[in-house]
């Protein structure tokens, strides 16, 4: 302690300057006791260090806060920089100067003002170290020591031989800056140790940036030693497998990987590729032959040419060219569905004349139910090829379609590649199926990447990213199925041949599951045809009480139903066979879900709409009432904004009709609802019923019973087409509606129409309101007048 305080005390006698030359200095930083060589370049910095050289040799080192700045300014030094003696100096011939300074004491600065020539001047004072020889300063000291120590062992950059002068070292401080000037730390932590005057702090801080330091320079060893041991045991592995080559070329023999190289170089003649393909493999065959057995880049190139040899560049099925033979087919698994059996059936003729008719691209569009996908499997069992399907609802990214470019870990060809491997064949019945719901999103459209797939001028050289190289995909019979068209792009609707699917007749469906679904459920039950019996009426009565629908999805499952529990009564109650009539069938398939009741009653302000659903068609009943007001029209019954102002379009034209109405109108609202609140509706085809209700409304006439209709409305009664039409008369006929005015322009439908329907109903073609009107609503003898309400002679 008597040593500290006597050298504290010699430097207190010692009078240093309170104004002295400043160098700026920059990555590094001055302490004092430390000897810095410094290059000088800078004519600041140059006249500065000729300035102390005239000065007792003194200059004040100041570190700067952003080393790239050229010609500091004093707000970019710190605010404490190291008294320091010019020990030695040379000036150079291009003006620059070789120093060699020698930190002494730590100065704060004041203020720095600039000199003619152009150098600093630093105002400073020399505060005061605290220090007191305390045990924990003792501790302290020798810690920092210890630690040191072990940072010397870990770091090449120190000679050992220094550790010995630093353990005798009394001076805190002086063993502090020493350490500190010696070690590799940041600008910022090494200016923080010049700027903390209480030595016991500063030993403190001091041990623990060396214990940071020491800790990185043990990971960075071991680091250093894992992988050169890594790169030891590759060589180590390299120099061992050539030893076994040349071993083995000597005896004649080949290693595995040696084998498996000719396997797959026998597999690549024997896949028959074209010559872009076939050399794209050899190049990845020979890049793999000179990889490590083991090693991740012989793993992805082994995958990429098991994708290769994988694919059926050369083979297909020969399709059966007998028409009979398939049509018998198709009429086995189907009942119906003339069009979609017509155009295969035509392919296969024009294959038989021509014999490379590239595959069509058909587009199924329907209801649920009606059988899409299960035609497209009888068509590829009709023509004897392999069938494939591929769902894309639900799907958003591009790379689906068309594969991951190997760049990336874990890549894939697309769906399309791996439909056609997994049928092993390049001229499948390829189904995608759900076309219209499909998504996009930031990785891309899904829709565009089909635009390539479903185009037959394309697809003969359809490209997969991984596999980056062209695929002929045109032998390929796509066929796509959909709900509706809308939710297709056009672009991609336009290289699609449409073949749309309506939804069964009642007599239809009683066909196909007499001959369809009842057999198949009965098998699956496991029941003999002779331990159950179901009669037609029955048949009808299910279809009419337990569901309403455009397919047979739902039929069937209440076939499964009727035989599971026709099942457990033959089991339980031990009978030889479960007879199932329509006063029974309750007891079997429990209360009807649907009460067949003819309800669509037309009256006043009442008419019967006809409209058109992914489900297929439906029968609306539209309601008008009128109460006093001020000529307003409310709609209610989640109506879309395309039927909200078709409703405003039948309300401005009843208005307009003639000006006693439109002054009954002016002083009443009116308020049209649809009923099935919760139910979504939109389009503008029940444009006409809605003219009807409310011109019924307001005449006081009732709209006649059994009739129902669909059209569009113009503001000047023109009645225009629809689309849905045969859906919608077989919705009506299913309600036992046998009147139905339609759109004149509809009139080529009709023949879609079945014709028993046809015969059954009376379909009455309209071109204009006043014939809707004349037609729907019952003389005026017969009208009835509501309390309130008045009722005018013409409409």
């Amino acid at each position: 302690m008597n040593n500290v305080n006597s050298n504290l005390q010699n430097e207190t006698k010692t009078s240093y300057p309170s104004a002295v030359p400043a160098i700026a200095i920059r990555d590094v930083v001055m302490f004092p006791y430390m000897a810095l060589p410094l290059a000088v370049d800078r004519p600041r910095s140059v006249a500065a260090i000729e300035a102390g050289l005239k000065n007792n040799k003194y200059i004040l080192s100041i570190t700067q806060k952003k080393p790239h700045i050229n010609e500091p300014e004093p707000a970019d030094l710190y605010n404490f920089g190291v008294l320091s003696e010019i020990s030695q100096s040379l000036k150079l011939p291009d003006g620059s100067m070789r120093v060699f300074l020698h930190g002494i004491k730590r100065a704060k600065i004041l203020a720095v003002r600039a000199e003619t020539p152009a150098y600093f001047t630093a105002e400073v004072e020399y505060p005061e170290e605290t220090v007191s020889m305390t045990p924990e300063v003792t501790a302290l000291m020798r810690h920092v020591v210890e630690i040191f120590e072990n940072y010397i062992k870990l770091s090449t950059r120190i000679s050992i031989d220094s550790l010995a002068l630093l353990q005798q070292l009394e001076d805190p401080s002086k063993l502090a800056d020493t350490i500190a000037a010696n070690t590799i730390l940041g600008i910022a932590d090494k200016q923080d140790l010049i700027e903390t005057l209480d030595v016991r702090e500063r030993l403190e801080k001091l041990v623990r940036l060396l214990t940071k330091e020491t800790e990185i320079l043990d990971l960075e060893q071991k680091i250093h030693s894992r992988v050169k041991g890594q790169i030891e045991k590759s060589q180590k592995e390299y120099y061992l497998n050539e030893q076994m080559k040349a071993i083995q070329k000597e005896l004649h023999q080949k290693d595995d990987f040696a084998k498996e190289i000719d396997e797959i170089r026998k597999k690549i003649k024997q896949a028959k590729m074209p010559k872009e393909a076939e050399s794209a493999a050899e190049k990845e065959l020979s890049r793999l032959s000179k990889m490590m057995p083991f090693s991740p880049e012989s793993t992805v190139s082994r995958t990429y040419l098991d994708w290769l040899i994988s694919l059926p560049w050369d083979v297909e099925t020969k399709d059966i060219l007998d028409i009979r033979q398939a049509m018998k087919i198709l009429d086995e698994d189907h009942f119906g569905l003339e069009k979609p059996k017509e155009r295969a059936l035509e392919y296969l003729a024009v294959c038989k004349l021509t014999r490379k008719l590239k595959g069509p691209i058909l587009c199924f569009v329907g209801p649920p139910g009606v059988g899409k996908t299960s035609i497209a499997k009888s068509i590829a069992r009709a023509m004897d090829r392999k069938f494939v399907r591929m769902s894309l609802g639900g799907i958003r990214d591009e790379a689906e379609i068309r594969g991951h470019r190997r760049t990336y870990i874990g890549s894939m060809p697309g769906r399309i590649i791996q439909s056609i491997k997994k049928a092993k064949s390049k001229n499948p019945v390829f189904l995608l199926d759900e076309i219209d719901k499909m998504g996009m999103d930031w990785r891309g459209d899904p829709a565009a990447a089909l635009l390539e797939v479903l185009d037959p001028e394309q697809n003969t050289e359809f490209a997969d990213h991984y596999l980056d190289l062209p695929f002929d995909i045109s032998k390929v019979m796509f066929i796509t199925t959909a709900n509706t068209l809308w939710g297709i792009p056009v672009s991609l609707r336009d290289r699609l041949e449409i073949i749309e699917f309506s939804g069964y007749t009642h007599n239809e469906k009683i066909e196909i599951a007499k001959r369809f679904l009842l057999p198949r459920q009965i098998n699956e039950h496991g029941i003999k045809q002779d331990m159950i019996s179901i009669t037609d009426k029955t048949i009808d009565r299910i279809i009419r009480g337990y569901t309403r629908e455009a397919g047979v999805r739902n039929l069937e499952r209440e076939m499964a139903t009727l035989a599971r529990r026709a099942a457990r009564r033959i089991v339980e109650e031990k009978t030889e066979k479960a007879e199932i009539t329509a006063e029974n069938l309750a007891g079997y398939l429990g209360i009807p879900k649907f009460a067949h009741e003819k309800a669509f009653s037309n009256a006043v302000g009442v008419a019967t709409g006809l409209a058109w659903t992914e489900q297929g068609g439906e029968v609306l009943a539209i309601e008008a009432v009128a109460f006093p007001g001020r000529g307003e029209i409310t709609l209610t019954g989640k109506l879309g904004d395309i039927m909200k102002e078709s409703a405003q379009a039948a309300f401005s034209y009843v208005k307009s009709k003639n000006p006693v109405l439109k002054k009954y109108m002016q002083s009443h609202n009116f308020h049209l609802h649809v009923p099935e609140g919760a139910i979504p509706k939109d389009g503008p085809s029940a444009g006409i019923t809605m003219a009807a209700a409310l011109a019924s409304l307001v005449s006081g006439r009732p709209v006649k019973k059994s009739v129902s209709m669909t059209g569009e409305i113009t503001l000047t009664g023109r009645v225009l087409p629809i689309g849905g039409f045969k859906e919608k008369v077989i919705a009506s006929y299913r309600e036992e509606i046998m009147t139905v005015l339609f759109p004149r322009d509809n009139m080529k439908d009709l023949e879609e129409i079945p014709s028993e329907i046809k015969n059954k109903m009376k379909l009455i073609p309209v071109a204009s309101m006043d014939e809707v009107l004349q037609t729907v609503l019952e003389p005026q003898g017969k009208r009835t007048k509501k309390k309130g309400q008045k009722v005018t002679e013409k409409l």
